[in-house]
């Protein structure tokens, strides 16, 4: 009977074991995609940020005072974008090492 109750135990662990990794593994492909997303994000808003620089730096030799005050306020307003795309890029793939980790520190404690 106490064979038979320990055998029960240990494969409800491996079952249980085994729903945790696929969780962990759902949750990382989702941190994957959102990262995919977040790196082609960063990558438009990096374009936006040097088009608005590379019309600004043209209004510059034109010597529009106009333009080059609105340019300026736009270049800001990219940058400050750009700056909040890469915070939350950078988050997200230190999350996912964390995520990474924990699954091979788990996978590790699993053997042992």
């Amino acid at each position: 009977m106490g064979n038979s109750l320990y055998k029960q135990l240990v494969a409800q662990a491996k079952v249980l074991y085994a729903a945790e990794d696929i969780l962990a593994s759902a949750r990382l492909k989702e941190l994957y995609e959102c990262s995919e997303l977040l790196r082609r994000t960063r990558t438009r808003a990096e374009d936006i940020v040097l088009e608005a620089r590379m019309m600004l730096a043209e209004a510059e030799r034109h010597g529009d005072p106009e333009r080059i005050v609105a340019l300026s306020a736009q270049v800001d307003q990219a940058r400050a974008a750009y700056d909040k795309v890469l915070d939350a890029y950078v988050t997200l793939c230190c999350r996912i090492h964390e995520e990474q980790k924990a699954l091979l520190d788990d996978g590790l404690s699993g053997v042992a």
